[in-house]
This record gives structure tokens, sequence and C-alpha cells, in this order.
């Protein structure tokens, strides 16, 4: 018997058997290095059970608006604000006439940059199949590190005619941003995707029968609650020029990078090496690098001076 959720995830699963009088799904196949044992029929019994939300809040005609999109909408608006926050102190780069300017240019980066690193990432064929694919934004998704790099952009340009550098732009912008990421993870939970590996640990959501980890909330706690903690009081003090940045960049390269011990890969291009290794790694392996650089060299090159 085949598990949904297997086919779903296109992971190489051999045995999914049915159980006896229990008449519950036991996985006795080690998938992604995570084997569930034979007290999973017990553990079944307890999982936290999945809302089954649907994406869609109401529709009007062809119009639908969805969670995740609302998601988006208030990651934006509360980046908005606290920008407005920030940029009232003396040392800010950023004007308050200024902010609106900026956080259009970061929703430009985060939207442009999100959709084409995605398919240029996890869904290169399609795209060469079908260039309109691109605009397909229903169809796949938006990849984060397409579209920090798309902000990064954004903020060179914003800064470039201000005469500012994109690393004060990306100091002034880096604490507000976490929060923004924590509740995109949660449209990811309520649209049902991007699950984590099976497990029997109690906080487990059962789909399908199958226990498995809610990775996009393990990312929405991290990348979000606890990154935008740790930024926020950290820059509430004058810091170094571009440490600010380097220390997103740091702890958000090390919390994606644990997750996706947890995470189930995209389908495509699915474990890159040693049967663990996903893109997720490999593209948050130059974050930490970066980051971990950034910061040693603005407490060299700037210890006393106070930047944003």
């Amino acid at each position: 018997m085949t598990c949904k959720w297997a086919r779903h995830y296109s992971v190489n699963a051999d045995a999914w058997s049915a159980v006896d009088a229990f008449g519950i799904q036991e996985c006795r196949q080690q998938i992604g290095g995570v084997r569930l044992g034979a007290n999973f029929a017990t553990a079944t019994l307890n999982m936290l059970t999945y809302p089954q939300i649907d994406p869609i809040i109401f529709s009007i005609g062809p119009l639908a608006i969805r969670w995740y999109g609302l998601m988006y909408v208030i990651g934006f608006l509360l980046a908005w604000y606290l920008a407005r926050k920030r940029c009232l102190r003396a040392d800010s780069p950023v004007t308050a006439v200024e902010v609106d300017d900026l956080i259009f240019n970061g929703m430009l980066g985060v939207i442009i940059g999100g959709r084409v690193g995605y398919c240029l990432i996890y869904a290169l064929p399609q795209l060469l199949a079908n260039p309109l694919y691109l605009f397909k934004i229903t169809e796949g998704g938006m990849s984060f590190h397409g579209g920090l790099a798309g902000v990064i952009i954004a903020m060179w340009w914003f800064g470039r005619k201000r005469g500012k550098t994109a690393l004060q732009i990306t100091d002034f912008m880096a604490p507000v941003v976490p929060l923004g990421l924590g509740f995109g993870r949660i449209g990811n939970f309520i649209n049902g995707e991007l699950w984590g590996k099976p497990t029997d640990v109690p906080w487990a959501f059962n789909i399908d029968g199958v226990g498995l980890h809610p990775s996009q909330l393990y990312e929405a706690f991290l990348e979000g609650l606890v990154l935008f903690t740790v930024l926020w009081i950290y820059s509430s003090k004058p810091r170094p020029y571009m440490a600010v940045s380097g220390l997103f960049l740091l702890l958000y390269g090390l919390f994606r990078f644990f997750v996706e011990f947890y995470r189930v890969p995209d389908k495509e291009p699915g474990y890159i090496a040693f049967g663990w290794l996903t893109m997720g790694q490999i593209l948050s392996t130059p974050m930490i690098i970066a980051g971990a650089i950034m910061l040693i060299l603005a407490y060299r090159n700037h210890p006393l001076e106070a930047r944003v």
C-alpha cells in the first residue's frame, strides 16, 4: 500500500505496508534518514491533527484571495511599520519620507527575485519547456534565496540614487525582514506544503496516517520570531557598518541549514549528495560564511563606528 505522502513528495519509499488489527499504516522503511519503529501505530493516535484549512479565503468570480498571499501582505505591512520606527533614529540612513519607496523596492525584489530564483533553481526544466511558466504564480512557488538576491539588488538601487551604500540600507532593513519570513512559512503551513520527514515526536502532524515534522513551523519560529528578536535587540544600539547585515546572513543561514535536516527537499533536485545534502543547505552555506566574515571585518575595521 503506497502512502499519499510518499507519492506527493516523490520520496523513495519502497515499503509502506498496511498493518494488522489496528488498520493504521506503519512505515518500516527508512525515508530521508528517519526510521519509524514498530510503535508508530500507537504514536499515530497521539499525533496532532492538521486543521485542513482551505488555502482560499474567499473568491469573487475568477479572483481568489489566498491565505498565502495575505501572509505576504502582513509581512510587508509589518516591515513598513517597523521601518517607520527605525527611521526615527538619529543614525538612520533612511528618512521617514523615503520609507515608502524603500518598502516598495523591497517588495519588487522579493516577488521578482523570489519567483525567478524558484524557476531557475527548482523548476528549470519547466521554465525551459515553457518560458511563460515564470508567470504561472499559482504553480510552483517562491525561493527565499532568489528573493534575497532580488532584495539586495533593490537595496543597492535604492541606495545608489540617494548616495548610500547597499550595506547601509541592508543594515537598516535586516531587522524588519524576519517577521515577514515567519508569516510566509505560516502560509506554507496553511497551504499544507513543505512538510518535514516522517517522525513520531509528540508534536508531529498526522498527514494521511503518517506523522510528519511541521518543518514550516520550525522555520517560522527560527527564521521569523527568533531571528527578529535577536536582530531587533542587537540593532537597538549603534553597531559597526555591515554588522547587522552580517548577523542576519549568519543566523538565517544557520537556522535554514539546521531545519533542512527535518524538511523534505523539493522533488527537483532532491538530495544533492551524501543522501542528506539539499539545495537549501548549499545555498545557505555561502550566507553563513559571508555573514561570519562580515561580522569579523565589521568589528575589526570599524570597532567604534556608530552605524545602524
